[in-house]
């Protein structure tokens, strides 16, 4: 049977993709890992970022239905809310 790679293995969440990643990035930031598995490392957490990017697009197009189409800006409503507080 062969060995399974870590990127046959699809993401179970958002949430899960994200700690794998930070994982990931620690150790390669580490130094510690062999060539190969660097390699190995750097090509899951590609397929993790692109997974992580299609779920956040996947969502905010769900807001937008959600909102009508009409998504503001953060930084525009706190400001609003500083202004009044003046």
């Amino acid at each position: 049977m062969p060995k399974k790679n870590l990127s046959d293995q699809p993401a179970a969440s958002f949430e899960l993709a994200m700690a794998e990643l930070e994982q990931l990035v620690e150790k390669m930031e580490s130094g510690a890992l062999p060539l190969e598995a660097s390699l190995d490392a750097y090509k899951r957490g590609a397929e993790l970022v692109k997974y992580c990017a299609a779920q956040l697009e996947r969502v905010e197009q769900q807001v937008k239905l959600l909102d009508g189409e009409m998504l503001t800006p953060f930084e525009s409503e706190s400001a609003d809310s500083e202004d009044d507080e003046e």
